[in-house]
């Protein structure tokens, strides 16, 4: 199994002074292609700070991150913004959907912002849309979804550009049970029948199930 989520001995401080909070201690963890890895731990235990390193949403740490083979310490600013472009979805716990813009507008969004055509993407929009269950709404406007509904438009805008990791951060953290079900079976779906390698932080062992893997956070190292 191809490794595409690498992290050796990777510590993050926040603080300075004598108020340095070790959050991160010389953790390790990995992703092969295709998992569904459910990452695990105490509130304030560090998952969070974790999956934005990943991400390279913050580059201040110690230790090695490798996204697909490539070292994300060592790469400049534009090179890791070309990267997550390309190889990363984020998800969030809230959906930062632009109010004005309707359910397709949004999800084509930043695509459009990095010059893609609308029609080049009618494709894989219209694929999208029909596996997240958005068809009927794709002229809807934010405000008149519920929140899982918003939460799947944040899923479809996340999965456009076909990247090789989703990071998914308690992304059921704002829906009610039924609706964070559903969250979970369209996560599944992805990573069964589209071959998404996904990563989430939950607090949910219920939602940490639909994983293939669960990853524990504890004292700032990985234990599983």
């Amino acid at each position: 199994m191809k490794t595409v989520i690498e992290v050796n001995n990777v510590s993050k401080t926040f603080g300075k002074g004598t108020n340095i909070n070790r959050v991160l201690d010389e953790c390790s963890m990995y992703v092969g292609e295709g998992e569904f890895v459910s990452l695990m731990g105490a509130s304030g235990s560090g998952k969070s700070t974790l999956l934005y390193l990943i991400g390279g949403l913050d580059r201040n740490f110690e230790g090695r991150i490798r996204l697909n083979g490539e070292d994300i310490g060592k790469m400049k600013d534009s090179a890791l913004s070309k990267l997550r472009l390309s190889n990363i979805g984020f998800v969030f716990q809230f959906y930062n959907l632009v109010m004005n813009l309707n359910v397709e507008d949004n999800i084509l969004l930043p695509m459009t912002v990095n010059g893609k055509k609308k029609s080049e993407l009618k494709k894989d929009l219209d694929e999208i849309l029909e596996i997240t269950g958005l068809k009927e709404k794709r002229k809807a406007m934010p405000s008149t979804l519920s929140g899982g509904q918003q939460q799947r438009v944040a899923i479809a805008r996340a999965i456009l550009g076909n990247p090789a990791i989703i990071l998914a951060d308690e992304p059921t953290g704002n829906l009610d049970s039924k609706s964070s079900m559903e969250i979970m079976e369209l996560f599944s779906k992805l990573n069964k029948e589209k071959g998404l390698t996904i990563l989430q932080v939950t607090h949910s062992e219920k939602c940490a199930s639909y994983g293939t893997r669960i990853v524990t956070l504890e004292n700032g190292k990985t234990v599983g």
